[in-house]
């Protein structure tokens, strides 16, 4: 019998607050994408879908342009973060930096959380990490419109694949762009990936315009980013899992 292929959840819920407009277009350039790795693709915006049991069958969730509170309850927050430290994997879109806000675990997992953004405006992204898997097929620079995100509580465990030119944004906003790029200064991550309490984690800010998704090298860093978290996953192992809480210490 021949194996079924890995699976992978693209969760798009969004609670209450400003919700993007990229988001059917974001569906389905995951689903292009995770058809052509040979991954079986499910999408909800259901807290629902978050069991420990239900979670067992994927390979990598993506949260794709969620933002603020996605869960319904702890229970749903635990069942995410055991799926973690069991070994899972997990991929974020832009607007995830939004997601979960007053949860500390959650952004740290993500690796910092939203701060503000400079107006959407055309600037340069920098690859940072030419030996990344993520980015290998990117040029080492090329230009983007997108909403430049600053962050807050930004966790030193990641990895930055690529990084935003703060020198080639628009004047508006130059002293607080300026301040809000300390410590990082001149380049400023908008793609990392980590290890992060069990699991494996890759995020981009990029990805604000529903054009985005059609753009080829954008599709080619979402098609990194993926082909690196499924690449890594492994079957989960739930005896590694020990959150008895959402806010349990991470080990």
């Amino acid at each position: 019998m021949a194996q079924a292929p890995a699976r992978m959840l693209v969760y798009t819920k969004n609670g209450q607050g400003y919700v993007h407009q990229n988001i059917p277009a974001a569906v389905q350039a995951l689903q292009q994408l995770g058809s052509s790795a040979g991954l079986a693709v499910d999408v909800s915006d259901d807290p629902a879908v978050f069991t420990e049991a239900g979670l067992q069958r994927y390979a990598l969730l993506v949260f794709a342009n969620t933002n603020n509170d996605v869960f319904d309850s702890d229970a749903e927050r635990l069942a995410f973060r055991r799926y973690l430290e069991a070994g899972g994997g997990v991929v974020g879109i832009h607007s995830v930096l939004g997601t979960e806000r007053r949860w500390p675990w959650f952004r740290m997992m993500l690796g910092g959380t939203f701060n503000w953004h400079a107006p959407f405006q055309a600037f340069s992204v920098r690859r940072i990490d030419r030996r990344h898997p993520s980015v290998q097929n990117l040029p080492d620079e090329w230009r983007t419109h997108d909403e430049f995100y600053f962050l807050k509580d930004m966790h030193p465990g990641i990895h930055v694949v690529l990084a935003g030119d703060v020198r080639t944004l628009g004047p508006d906003d130059s002293a607080r762009v300026r301040q809000s790029a300390i410590p990082f200064n001149d380049l400023y991550p908008v793609a990392w990936s980590h290890d992060f309490d069990g699991g494996t984690v890759w995020v981009t800010t990029l990805g604000h315009d529903a054009r985005d998704y059609q753009d080829p090298t954008f599709l080619s860093l979402l098609r990194g980013g993926l082909a690196w978290v499924a690449g890594r996953a492994r079957p989960l192992e739930p005896r590694a899992a020990y959150a008895t809480g959402r806010d349990a210490p991470v080990r």
